[in-house]
């Protein structure tokens, strides 16, 4: 698990984010797809498991090329949110190197369309800004605002014959709104297992790599939490949940799918860490089931002395607090979890959600 019971409601990019809307299809309209969210739980299952992935990639964007190059990959993907949100890890091979990426997806019952955003695990202190929309048979496809070289665009992914033996993908950008688009990237997808299996560890690895390691697996938890905050309460209220957690990005990421049986009715959320090599800073960001538009900012820290504090900022109703989360008492089969805010910029904390651990397997 990580921190899904930080207080605000704050979008990444949020400027960005919030002009999204759903994808374009030809002709300008708006996808938005019908039905409940049960509906829509099933609307990935085509892409789970593992895959070979061929990539074709044009060299230079929005210049008139028409240079392209071709490289490999893998990606392996798992659902999460009881099917309403997918996780999928890629190792692209570039011609000057390999590199890891998360993709990240979520379903919004009050709009209608999915999410998709991105972390490129060269640049893990930062998820992109999400494009947005839906499927309709076997194509798919969903846009969003985007910038390219410091200028804005309208970034659209498109996926074609996704129950064929080797759907496909293509990226593309647009300077005019939508009217014109250049295509950038396509790939196709070649099934290697039906179930998700990680892709091997990084060999180039940097320190706080594997940080996350005892969290791998599945686990039930007891939570204990405060009912109200900052406010001098000592009104705490338990409940059970579980946890499935499993390593992304070559072991230099984590991705938990957590389920809390609340005493007011069940809700999901995934927990999304990546390591930044250059700092050794892990950031940690919380996608609440309960609001699947957006990503919340994240709290970073380093481990040490045995314990893992990741701090941040946030807000809680309506003012500035601080944020921090502490895991401790890890042993092969048990850990503990803490969150706590702070009011006076850190100068004391109130400890509100307290979760214990105990591996499943």
């Amino acid at each position: 698990m990580t921190e899904p019971f930080i207080c605000s409601r704050r979008h990444v990019l949020a400027g960005m984010a919030i002009a999204g809307g759903g994808a374009l299809w030809p002709g300008g309209g708006v996808l938005a797809l019908p039905g409940n969210a049960v509906d829509h739980a099933h609307d990935w299952d085509w892409l789970r498991g593992s895959w070979d992935v061929s990539h074709k990639r044009l060299k230079t964007r929005l210049a008139g090329s028409t240079e392209w190059e071709e490289f490999a990959g893998k990606s392996v993907l798992w659902t999460t949110l009881g099917g309403l949100g997918t996780i999928d890890d890629n190792a692209l091979d570039f011609p000057d190197g390999t590199y890891r990426g998360l993709g990240i997806r979520a379903f919004d019952p009050a709009s209608g369309t999915w999410s998709i955003w991105w972390l490129d695990g060269r640049n893990a202190t930062r998820i992109d800004a999400p494009v947005r929309g839906g499927f309709h048979g076997d194509e798919g496809a969903f846009s969003g605002p985007d910038i390219f070289e410091g200028h804005p665009v309208t970034a659209r992914f498109r996926w074609h014959e996704i129950h064929s033996a080797r759907p496909h993908w293509d990226q593309a950008l647009s300077t005019d709104g939508g009217r014109t688009w250049e295509i950038n990237w396509r790939n196709w997808f070649t099934r290697t297992s039906a179930t998700p299996v990680p892709l091997p560890a990084r060999t180039d690895t940097a320190p706080g790599s594997g940080d996350w390691d005892f969290l791998v697996g599945s686990w039930s938890v007891r939570h204990r939490k405060l009912t109200r905050r900052l406010v001098g309460s000592t009104d705490w209220i338990e409940f059970g949940g579980t946890l499935t957690n499993w390593p992304v990005l070559g072991g230099h990421g984590n991705v938990g799918d957590n389920m809390f049986d609340l005493p007011g009715g069940r809700y999901r959320g995934v927990g999304l860490r990546a390591l930044d090599g250059e700092t050794g800073l892990w950031n940690s960001w919380w996608l609440d089931g309960r609001t699947p538009e957006e990503i919340t900012a994240p709290v970073s820290g380093k481990f040490a002395n045995g314990s893992r504090t990741l701090t941040g900022d946030d807000v809680h109703e309506g003012k500035p607090v601080k944020a921090r989360i502490i895991w401790s008492r890890i042993t092969a089969t048990s850990a503990r979890w803490e969150q706590a805010l702070s009011a006076d910029g850190g100068a004391t904390w109130e400890v509100n959600w307290t979760s214990d651990f105990t591996r499943t397997a």
